[in-house]
Parts: C-alpha cells; sequence; structure tokens
C-alpha cells in the first residue's frame, strides 16, 4: 500500500509525543514493506528518521501572514516567497516551542473547519501535488486538528482518510474561552469526512465518546517501538531516576524533584541519582532555574540533559533504572512508557488517565499525585528487590506483546486494508 502521513512539523527543539508518535507510525509501516510518504505541514521535519518527502506545505509564517494581514484577500506570491523562506523557517522553528494556543485562534479554528481564505489557497496546492504526484491509497491526517484538509480532500478524490485522535483538548481548551465550542463543533462536524479514527488507549477512546459523541469508528492501536534499540539487560550499578519528556511544569519535574529530595534526605536508597531529559523551550528556563534551585543541595547526584535529539532516546533509557513522568494532566498513552518498557525499565506514574491501562504491571501507581506519595512509591520499588525484577520483567513482556513496532505495523495495516 501506498500511505500518506499529513503531520505537523513541531521545530524538533524537545520531546513531542504526538510527534513521535507519527514517526513510530511511519516506520512501522515502512518496515512492515509499505511505501510511506510523510508531508510536513507548518515547519520542516528536521530529523531524518522522518524522511519527508514531499514539499513543506501551510508554512507557518506565510500561513500567520496571510490570516493576520490580507484576510479575504489572495497574499502576493513574492511576499509567499519571502514568508515560506528557509531564514524565516527556521527562526519560527527556534521559537515554536515558545507559543502557546494563545494568539493562534484564528490558525487553529481555519485547520479544523476549512471555512478561511488563506486556508483554502494552501490546501489547493496540497490536494493538486497528492493528484498529480502521489496517488496514495490511505491518507493519514495526524490530528483532528487538522481536520478541515480532510473536508477540502474528499471534494476531489475518494481516498479513504484516517485520523488519529490524542489530547487534542490540551491545546484546545487553551485557546480563547469564545474559541473553544466552536473548535469541537468543527471537529465534530468534519468527522463527517473521515474513514477512521484511531487513537492510542481504550481510555482516550471513551474520553472522545464523551466529548464527541458524533465521532464514530475509533479504534484503538497501542503505540509500537523497535525493542531492539532499546533492549538492555545492564543495569545501572547505582539506582537512577529518569524523567524524560518537555522539561515543564505541566509535566510534573518539580514533583519529581522534590521527591528526589525527600529520598536523598531519607537516605534509604543509598547512592540515589536522578537523570532528566527530554528538552525543553525558552519559555520553561524559568521553571528549570526553579527546579535547579530545589535540587542544589545534591547536584552531584543529578544530570540534566540541556539538549534533546531523538536519536539519543534509546541510549537515556538505558543508562536508568525506573522511569516517572508525574504528569498534572490525563495522557492519552505516554510514549515514553513504552520506550522505558523495551529497554526493560519500570515506570513509577499516578494512577490517572490511561495510565493503569498502559502500566499494568510494569511499574507502581500511586492515587495522590504530590511528592510525598511519589516519593513513597519510588522507595517501594527501588528498596524490593524482587518488585523491581518482577516490574522488569513485566515491562520487558509488554513491550514484546503490545507497544512492539511489528504489532503495530500489523494492526494499521488491517486497519487501512479494511478501507480500501
Amino acid at each position: 500500500m501506498k500511505i500518506l502521513f499529513i503531520v505537523p512539523g513541531s521545530g524538533d527543539s524537545f520531546y513531542c509525543g504526538n510527534c513521535f508518535r507519527d514517526n513510530l507510525q511511519a516506520s512501522a509501516l515502512r518496515k512492515a514493506g509499505h511505501e510511506v510518504i510523510v508531508m510536513p505541514l507548518y515547519l520542516p521535519l528536521r530529523h531524518r528518521s522522518f524522511q519527508a518527502d514531499t514539499p513543506l506545505f501551510f508554512p507557518a509564517t506565510t500561513f500567520y501572514t496571510a490570516q493576520k494581514f490580507f484576510g479575504k484577500r489572495k497574499m502576493p506570491d513574492w511576499l509567499k516567497r519571502i514568508t515560506g523562506s528557509d531564514t524565516l523557517l527556521n527562526v519560527a522553528s527556534s521559537l515554536s516551542g515558545s507559543t502557546s494556543a494563545e494568539g493562534l485562534e484564528e490558525m487553529t479554528l481555519a485547520m479544523i473547519t476549512g471555512k478561511d481564505a488563506a486556508f483554502l489557497d494552501m490546501v489547493d496546492q496540497l490536494i493538486c501535488w497528492v493528484k498529480d504526484r502521489e496517488k496514495p491509497d490511505i491518507i493519514h491526517l495526524s490530528s483532528t486538528l487538522l481536520i478541515g484538509i480532510a473536508k477540502e480532500i474528499k471534494r476531489y478524490l475518494d481516498t479513504p482518510i484516517v485520523c488519529s485522535v490524542q489530547d487534542e483538548e490540551v491545546w484546545i481548551d487553551n485557546l480563547d474561552e469564545r474559541c473553544i465550542p466552536e473548535a469541537w463543533r468543527g471537529i465534530e462536524e468534519n468527522s463527517r469526512y473521515i474513514d477512521r479514527f484511531v487513537t492510542t488507549s481504550h481510555f482516550y477512546k471513551e474520553i472522545l465518546i464523551r466529548r464527541l459523541p458524533g465521532l464514530r469508528d475509533i479504534e484503538v492501536i497501542y503505540p509500537g517501538v523497535d525493542w531492539d534499540k532499546y533492549r538492555s539487560f545492564d543495569y545501572p550499578e547505582d539506582p537512577v531516576i529518569g524523567f524524560f519528556y518537555r522539561m515543564n511544569e505541566e509535566n510534573g519535574l518539580d514533583l519529581l524533584a522534590e521527591a528526589f529530595v525527600k529520598l536523598k534526605k531519607k537516605d534509604t536508597v543509598p547512592n540515589l541519582r536522578l537523570r532528566i531529559g527530554g528538552g525543553y523551550t525558552g519559555k520553561d528556563k524559568p521553571f528549570l532555574r526553579k527546579i535547579r534551585k530545589i535540587l542544589d543541595p545534591y547536584q552531584d547526584y543529578v544530570v540534566i540533559d540541556e539538549g534533546y535529539r531523538m536519536e539519543e532516546h534509546a541510549r537515556f533509557y538505558r543508562e536508568i533504572s525506573v522511569l516517572s513522568v508525574p504528569l498534572r494532566f490525563e495522557e492519552g498513552v505516554g510514549l515514553y512508557l513504552c520506550e522505558a518498557f523495551a529497554a526493560g525499565r519500570p515506570a513509577v506514574e499516578p494512577a490517572t488517565g490511561s495510565f493503569p491501562e498502559i502500566v499494568d504491571k510494569a511499574g507502581i501507581l500511586y492515587e495522590w499525585n504530590d511528592s510525598d506519595c511519589l516519593a513513597t512509591a519510588l522507595e517501594t520499588l527501588l528498596t524490593d528487590k524482587v518488585l523491581l525484577r518482577q516490574c522488569r520483567e513485566n515491562a520487558l513482556l509488554l513491550s514484546s506483546s503490545r507497544y512492539n513496532d511489528w504489532v503495530l505495523g500489523e494492526r494499521l495495516s488491517n486497519m487501512y486494508q479494511c478501507l480500501i
């Protein structure tokens, strides 16, 4: 099969869960023998593993300028060339993580509803390219935040369209209040142009059913990683707690830092260390200064990876003993868990969102997400050798049977085949 993935670029400055999910799906399908074309939107995909082989569509700088200053008028081609230049896109990439949904309401609604003049101009270019160059068997949209594209594609092509759904509310619910209902209505209205929705957990499927009762044909397919890249039976001599996600308050890094300090003071886990990775943006720097201050008394036992590089994922997990990302929101899956399990590293997580479903018996879940409960759970796992060994074995079992790229490739292939 020939599958066209339409995905947003993120700027590659931090661990973006949905971006990495798209990468895993494309890689698994290529491994299964399918032809996969990855089409980037907004910002270029810098990392070589994405193998983006189409032009960039909806360049962020051009799209923003067209909406902000031209309204219903067509933006001149000469200005499109300037705003879509590599120089301006590189600037946008460097700032991408520092932006939030606030201020991007019009762009968000345009991509969802498909009713904006700038959107219609740019989606025409995308559709012409697909019709003339690729003619895919399946088109897979990365998110319902792009669902307006499906509406226009269906005007000209009868190609089945699949759409991933995961954590859109994290973006939509941070829009200006007046725009939130319109965004959700737009997704539900344009859901009729999607042949199959796919999400990453049964937990999130239930969220969708409650929030968007008009959505139909929602399939659950767990993420899958290439576990040969991660698998390791060598564990650090000293126990190392790992955090791997964007370093911000929403992802609970401060809770983990406080829990680590409490464990060091208690000294029930000798030579305990902390490793922090996943990257950050300019917006996160004040928060990171706070984290460094919390950890300062034990700085000799802490490593904070300053940069973020996708190729270093596997090495990070091999160098820790246990993973903990104590999120303050309900996560739809947690790809970092799937990666940790592939390396045989158990997890300690709050019993919220999809974590009970995803972690299963490969770690410890605690009920109240504060630093005291987190410290207790970490202490329990790291001081009980029998429990730690059992959780490691369960992590490897889950990785080989559920969160494996071969399983992912097969499930996606079967879903696509039913639609053709």
